[in-house]
């Protein structure tokens, strides 16, 4: 039925950098998300989600995190990472919607996200920038490279974990197996709209 449907055809030129970012959100979904924690180099923290996201390598374990710039550099995240080469990326679940959706407001660098949503922390065991407590999954990582793409600011962040931080009821430390229903993570789509794993369906091992 899908297949007789008409096609509508869209040319990258004729599309702005806004237009463009609205089109690729709208169909790489769901996206998962890093809830990524840093320190500046005067102390203060700082909490920001980046849904272009993904692991790149597993021995090391690598992350990588792509931070668009805005109102002409780069955000506090990025600078954060490249002047102390630590960040943490924390996997947020659904309980903590309202405060991951608000961490992505704009503020001044002196102002923390975590002391202004009362978010809880512990302290990271091989970095110095916080974790952030409820979330249940949280990766402490040492950066490694930074590459640029295109032509609108865009640059991929790339860190090696260190350490992973993982909630005990969503890990089986023997199989190393994690639960992704327990997990319950916040899977993001296009525009302000977010959404669950909703119904999973599990599919007979190839291997």
């Amino acid at each position: 039925m899908w297949s007789h449907l008409p096609v509508k055809t869209i040319l990258p030129e004729t599309l702005d950098a806004k237009q463009a970012y609205k089109l690729l959100t709208g169909v790489i979904v769901p996206r998962p998300i890093a809830w990524v924690s840093t320190l500046s180099t005067q102390g203060v923290t700082n909490l920001a989600p980046f849904s272009y996201f993904t692991s790149v390598a597993n021995k090391p374990p690598m992350v990588g995190i792509n931070i668009g710039q805005e109102y002409g550099g780069r955000k506090d995240t990025a600078r954060n990472i490249l002047e102390t080469e630590q960040f943490v990326v924390n996997m947020a679940h659904w309980p903590q919607l309202d405060a991951l959706h608000a961490s992505a407001d704009h503020h001044p660098p002196e102002t923390s996200e975590i002391v202004l949503l009362g978010l809880k922390t512990e302290a990271s065991t091989h970095i110095k920038p916080p974790r952030i407590a409820d979330a249940p999954v949280q990766m402490e990582c040492v950066f490694r490279q930074m590459i640029p793409f295109g032509t609108g600011g865009s640059e991929f962040y790339v860190g090696e974990v260190v350490a992973f931080h993982l909630r005990d009821d969503i890990i089986d430390m023997e199989a190393l197996r994690v639960d992704s229903v327990a997990l319950a993570p916040i899977c993001r789509l296009g525009g302000p709209f977010y959404s669950s794993l909703g119904e999973v369906t599990k599919m007979r091992s190839r291997n």
